[in-house]
């Protein structure tokens, strides 16, 4: 059998891209296909199924768009919202024929019935079709107001404002009172790590301006101190709800990479995106293979901003300074810089030039920005002490935290008086960010829960740590099984710097995503005796809250431990409750 055979192109996925996304702004219909060099003719046979079908279905003016990366490609065909469903047949169907005809000289595809296939695309567009629900979409834009749409509901307006239709329901635009129908002040968080913190300390500076404000994570949704959901509500679901809540004056959201890629972005329309940095997380999915990649899908965010409402960046971090320099080289915009580094090159270069930044000049918070008669003026914020998640200056994520987010709190024109008041509010303690950078004592003994999850993450941490000085660690650590081997190794490699004297490893049942559930752990055990470790420091425990037990039974005067919870946060919590309680 022919190689050809063996390595026949393969359909994946096929999704609805709802908004925008990493290739155009249109929503779409997507199939991403494995597909080896020696195949890419396929690509020719769909695109020419998909223009042919389009003009069958009388969907002539649709357009297609495609992506070929390492060991696959992605193909798009536009759709109207109320068309993506029967356009994702479309597109199956342009695949199913187009495998067809490039595989007669290579491998055996049935051929579609492409008469029977086309009466029932005709079908499906029919039935799917609200012309009411486009009407209303066009009237939105016409009239600069927000607009939401999902499977059962349509909104237009956000908080007070918003007006919410049953989606079979939309009324005709005339009965529409365009007047009563406002936006809110709104802001896009993405990046790696650091998200769930800035949105958590910005949703903070709004509540210290007297606003209500919302913000959506991969924890919960919340409206000022309410919770209106518990679960990851970094996707466009989250957004939805949190932005249709009558009570919410301004919100922040959490736009995670898995949501940005299933189904683009959730707005429109944002007054400002930041994006807090990029390294290798959960490579290998949607066709996102490498950091180069991955930062290309981070900068989606930039689809919701007009020349006017900035994108945020970290300037600490190379790859973004380098993609936002061809992006401005295509999307005139406007960019704010963030450092740890008051001397760090793009933002010196920046601030020279006139341009809005925030950055750590010793133990100082400094920023200028380009509004009213001081433009370009800058002005101290505050010191290290005034940012009380960074624990005078110890936790340097924070501090980098917190100049991204009084850019963000500029941005939403939040005033310096309630940026300040919010960054010494926020903790980041169990209460305003659970799980991440917990810190708590029990006489000299310092315990840190943590969710580092990433090779970036870790060094961070292990920063943190080793600025204790000269202390017995003890780290707990496992890994779900959707990691690779290497990324494992590089996790370990990350951690081991703390120098931890011992080393839990513990299963995540439940989580074994295809894998057997000891693989990662002994992948860990491997990469710690290979780096130095002897087996009497390394535990092995059958799960999360057991070796979280047995570390804090380890625990004795003047140590640290480290407890990674990437589930079970709360249970974790509440052990170490109790220990620190104890008489």
């Amino acid at each position: 059998m022919s190689a050809s055979v063996l390595n026949s192109p393969v359909l994946l996925d096929s999704r609805r891209l709802t908004g925008a996304n990493l290739y155009w702004n249109s929503p779409s219909a997507i199939i991403d296909v494995q597909l080896d060099a020696a195949d890419f003719a396929v690509i020719d046979y769909w695109r020419q199924t998909v223009i042919d079908l389009l003009a069958a279905c009388a969907m002539a003016e649709q357009q297609t768009c495609q992506r070929i990366y390492d060991g696959g490609a992605s193909l798009l065909v536009s759709a109207p919202i109320d068309a993506l469903y029967a356009m994702c047949e479309l597109n199956e169907v342009a695949w199913a024929q187009a495998l067809h005809l490039h595989a007669q000289s290579c491998f055996r595809a049935d051929a579609p019935d492409l008469p029977a296939e086309i009466q029932r695309l005709r079908d499906l567009f029919a039935a799917e079709r609200r012309p009411l629900l486009l009407r209303m979409q066009q009237s939105a834009r016409k009239h600069a107001v927000p607009f939401l749409s999902d499977d059962d509901e349509v909104s237009i307006g956000y908080g007070a404002s918003c007006q919410l239709w049953p989606y079979a329901s939309v009324p005709d635009v005339a009965g529409v009172d365009w007047s009563s129908v406002t936006s809110i002040p709104l802001a896009l968080v993405t990046g790696t790590n650091g998200k769930s913190t800035k949105v958590r300390m910005v949703a903070a500076m709004m509540q210290a301006a007297g606003l209500r404000g919302g913000l959506t994570s991969t924890d919960f949704i919340r409206v000022g101190d309410q919770l209106i959901g518990e679960g990851d509500y970094s996707g466009t679901g989250g957004a939805r709800m949190l932005l249709r809540h009558p009570e919410v004056e301004a919100a922040v959201l959490e736009v995670a990479r898995g949501g940005l890629l299933r189904r683009g972005l959730a707005v429109d329309r944002a007054d400002a995106a930041l994006i807090t940095n990029v390294a290798a997380d959960h490579l290998g999915e949607y066709g996102i293979n490498t950091v180069a990649e991955l930062t290309m899908a981070k900068f989606i965010v930039h689809r919701a901003l007009d020349q006017q409402s900035p994108l945020i960046l970290n300037a600490d971090d190379a790859g973004l300074v380098s993609y936002e320099a061809k992006l401005r080289r295509i999307k005139p915009g406007t960019t704010w810089w963030f450092s740890l580094n008051a001397n760090n090159p793009p933002l010196a270069k920046h601030v020279q030039q006139g341009g809005t930044a925030c950055w750590l000049q010793g133990d100082e918070l400094w920023c200028n920005a380009g509004r009213g008669p001081a433009a370009f003026k800058s002005r101290q914020l505050g010191t290290i002490t005034d940012v009380t998640a960074s624990r005078g200056g110890l936790l340097k994520h924070n501090l980098q935290n917190a100049l991204g987010a009084v850019l963000l709190g500029q941005a939403l024109g939040l005033s310096d008086a309630a940026i300040s008041k919010g960054l010494r509010d926020f903790r980041g303690d169990e209460r305003d960010n659970p799980g991440r950078g917990n810190w708590f004592e029990r006489g000299s003994v310092q315990i840190v829960v943590d969710f580092a999850h990433n090779e970036h993450g870790m060094h961070a941490l292990a920063h943190t740590v080793l600025a204790l000085g000269q202390r017995r660690v003890i780290l707990m650590t496992g890994q779900a099984g959707d990691r690779s081997d290497e990324a494992i190794r590089e996790l370990t490699r990350a951690a081991l710097l703390m120098r931890p004297d011992f080393l839990l490893i513990n299963e995540l049942p439940g989580y074994e995503r295809g894998r057997a559930i000891t693989e990662p752990p002994a992948a860990i055990r491997a990469e710690a005796l290979a780096n130095g470790m002897v087996p009497e420091q390394l535990l092995m425990m059958p799960n999360l809250l057991q070796a979280a037990r047995r570390a804090l039974e380890l625990a004795q005067d003047g140590d640290v431990l480290v407890l990674l919870a990437h589930i079970q946060r709360q249970e974790t919590l509440q052990l170490v409750h109790e220990f620190i309680s104890r008489p």
